[in-house]
């Protein structure tokens, strides 16, 4: 059963998978941009759904700005391309607001890496590396696998991509295939929630709480099908949740009936976070945990290694070789070095973001209004309105980023970036988050 929409087919009964199956289509090419949806009642009546739950799923639509409604003309996908409609979500700074918006690490806690790519640069020009030489240095694959052993992470081979995002790219097409689902953290990373229907996957959001992934949700995630799961295991990008020993320790249990699942492992913030790695890698029969080098050493290194069973790394590493063919060697080099001389202290790293963040965490609570940051360097606010929150705290010259930029299905909320911050910038800024949201009007917040 099913509605057929151009050459697509809806099954979604739900509003968010009405919605998936919807945005689907549109990262499949089945709806280009300027196409026609049905009207909410038709494709109510055809999928013998109510239409409020229709008109629910094409808000979702609008909200993640795949479609938009012009009055009596309908609703249509929208005009610019489809497939990144997150990164479309920012806020234009004015003149003396103060940007907390960004997501970006603080470039005083990164290393300079003049040093590095001198020695890198000396290395290359001793030695070249040219077409046949084996993608991952030596060094840098022996220090990975060393630090991935000191953390718990199961044997398997090292590999490298450029960045994190490319990885779990590569990854999700080594073993899915187009109209699969994936199960994502919801709120959760934005470019993730875009690459997934941009390849033609459908998105089954999972609610994330200050431990990780709800195992409920997850479970009904695996038992309606998904193919893949995708956790963040620490520093979670918006909401600071790190998995805990004991969420692990459910989810593990959870993947062990679940062995087909492809399970990734986002440990974007290593070396910059000092909670403990709880990683569900290993339980089922492919799997892969990525390490990205961009919060502690800088995002234009554009290095990320993964490990994971042999056939999905193989997989990976032969379709890169047919493209890219490998991550620069003099890159490569110059993180080897990093490590090597102990350019970054990631206890004091994490020592110095944490401050930052739980100050801003107690300066709201203290203000009434609760927020989440249990790791990273990003502080999660709850709202009723995102659109008045983001607008009312501009005039108090303060830009933070919308959650819609990181939303499925989850509740409104706005993402607050501490790595701009000074300790004496907290007060102030708690101030004019709490005068907003008790506003006369603003509804109920936290």
């Amino acid at each position: 059963m099913g509605f057929v929409l151009g050459e697509y087919r809806i099954h979604g009964r739900g509003a968010s998978g009405i919605a998936a199956d919807i945005e689907s289509a549109v990262g499949a090419g089945a709806l280009r941009p300027g196409d026609a949806l049905p009207p909410l009642r038709d494709l109510a009546a055809e999928l013998g759904v109510n239409a409020n739950t229709v008109a629910a799923a094409y808000r979702l639509l609008r909200d993640r700005g795949v479609i938009e409604t012009a009055g009596r003309r309908g609703s249509r996908v929208r005009a610019r391309p489809a497939t990144a409609p997150r990164d479309q979500i920012r806020i234009d700074v004015p003149p003396g607001v103060r940007d907390v918006s960004k997501g970006n690490p603080d470039v005083a806690l990164l290393p300079p890496l003049g040093d590095a790519l001198a020695v890198a640069a000396g290395r290359h020009a001793r030695n070249p590396p040219l077409y046949g030489s084996p993608p991952v240095d030596p060094e840098l694959a022996e220090l990975a696998r060393a630090a991935l052993d000191a953390d718990g992470v199961p044997a398997g081979p090292v590999g490298l991509t450029s960045g994190s995002l490319d990885a779990m790219e590569r990854v999700l097409t080594a073993h899915l295939r187009p109209g699969d689902a994936v199960a994502v953290e919801d709120p959760g990373w934005g470019s993730l929630l875009d690459l997934v229907p941009a390849l033609g996957l459908r998105v089954v959001p999972v609610a994330v709480d200050d431990e990780g992934p709800v195992a409920g949700d997850v479970a009904r995630a695996l038992r309606a099908g998904a193919r893949a799961l995708v956790v963040t295991d620490r520093g979670q990008n918006p909401t600071g949740a790190a998995v805990s020993a004991a969420r692990a320790g459910e989810l593990r249990g959870l993947l062990a009936e679940h062995r087909h699942v492809l399970v990734i492992d986002d440990d974007h913030v290593h070396g910059a976070v000092d909670l403990p790695l709880h990683c569900l890698s290993g339980v089922t029969d492919h799997w892969v945990l990525v390490r990205s080098v961009a919060k502690a050493y800088g995002p234009d290194l554009r290095l990320a290694l993964y490990t994971g069973d042999a056939t999905t790394v193989d997989r990976v590493r032969g379709r890169h070789r047919l493209g890219a063919g490998w991550v620069s060697h003099l890159l490569q080099q110059a993180v080897v070095h990093l490590w090597r001389t102990g350019a970054v202290d990631p206890a004091a790293v994490a020592a110095s973001y944490g401050a930052r963040r739980d100050a801003l965490v107690r300066a709201l609570a203290e203000r009434g209004v609760t927020a989440h940051g249990r790791s990273g360097m990003n502080v999660w606010v709850p709202v009723s309105d995102e659109t008045g929150a983001v607008a009312g705290l501009l005039q108090h010259s303060w830009a933070v980023t919308p959650g819609a930029r990181f939303r499925v299905r989850s509740a409104p909320g706005v993402r607050v970036t501490v790595s701009p911050l000074d300790l004496d910038d907290i007060a102030p800024l708690a101030g004019a988050v709490a005068e907003v949201l008790h506003a006369p009007g603003a509804g109920r917040y936290g």
